[in-house]
């Protein structure tokens, strides 16, 4: 089969670096672009890391744009767990590759629309907030045709938020953007905090990923030690979870996720619970369901395959 087309929104972000780095080795993808957005870092730090972690890869070959420097509607917030620079302590090189001429925006347009006339859509890898996407949305509704389906992180359901006590820090950070997303109308899997808590990544699994990594082996072990939350309390032990990869995973072996239909409603009035992600399990809206969230992953088999593209790195 010919690899998929897909475009990567992200907002690098330590678990965007380890998402970015499977896609790279991952042959069954095609990546068009990426696409970096403020979030977890404001948008000259998360474009400046996209560029680095393209040179860590070995994939210069693929074109960045820089997409919207803040959210639709409210101020810019931005991540807690991920260092002053959004990778934690690892220091990476200077980026000799440059971000191109084209917006994010312009971008998403451009190839959006034209995937629609060739009858050939992408599917989208949303990893941060969806500003990009809700903002090329408006500007340009026809360009939802060019797109197959977008796989997204973000949101909390049945688990608690990770940001606030409802919310998940991708979609409060631009609740206005997710809730244009998703009333789009366009396929999306979910991939909420109820599917990522569900594989995390503990010390244990440092040396494992370490040894993997070939020349990555210190970038990764470092990353990883980073990323350990310390909380066994909320998460059953230390380590952190896989949020980002698992959007990855997902494409490249759907197999180890197992999904529920629903409507996805987002709150974006309440101070208190702004962001959060509703889901009508049940059919309580009257409305159609627009997303199929992910309900149960087979971690062991996740960080299996994660490790496996990761080894890739040690033959290059």
């Amino acid at each position: 089969m010919p690899p998929l087309p897909v475009i990567i929104d992200c907002d690098p972000g330590i678990d965007d670096t380890l998402a970015l780095l499977t896609a790279f080795v991952s042959p069954e993808l095609d990546i068009l672009g990426i696409t970096p957005v403020c979030g977890n870092q404001p948008l000259d730090r998360t474009l400046r890391n996209a560029l680095q972690i393209c040179e860590l890869g070995g994939r210069t070959d693929i074109p960045v744009y820089a997409g919207c420097a803040r959210p639709l509607l409210r101020a810019p917030i931005h991540g807690q767990f991920h260092g002053k620079t959004g990778l934690g302590n690892t220091v990476l090189p200077e980026p000799v590759k440059t971000a191109e001429p084209t917006s994010a925006v312009r971008f998403l347009t451009d190839t959006l629309r034209a995937a629609a006339a060739r009858g050939a859509p992408v599917t989208l890898c949303a990893l941060g907030p969806m500003t990009n996407l809700a903002t090329a949305l408006r500007m340009a509704p026809s360009i939802a045709g060019g797109i197959a389906r977008i796989v997204m992180m973000g949101g909390a359901y049945r688990e608690p938020g990770n940001r606030t006590m409802t919310s998940e820090f991708n979609v409060l950070a631009d609740p206005h953007a997710a809730a244009i997303v998703f009333s789009s109308n366009i396929p999306i899997v979910a991939l909420a905090l109820d599917a990522t808590h569900q594989v995390i990544l503990t010390p244990d699994h440092v040396p494992q990923f370490a040894q993997a990594g070939g020349r990555l082996s210190t970038t990764l072990a470092e990353l990883m030690a980073f990323w350990d939350r310390n909380d066994p309390g909320r998460y059953g032990s230390r380590g952190g979870p896989l949020h980002d990869p698992l959007v990855i995973a997902y494409l490249l072996a759907p197999h180890l996720f197992t999904t529920q239909r629903a409507r996805i409603f987002v709150e974006c009035h309440s101070e208190l619970c702004m962001g959060q992600t509703i889901a009508d399990w049940y059919g309580k809206s009257g409305l159609a369901p627009n997303a199929d969230i992910v309900t149960r992953v087979d971690a062991e088999g996740v960080i299996g395959l994660v490790l496996e593209r990761l080894s890739r790195y040690a033959a290059k």
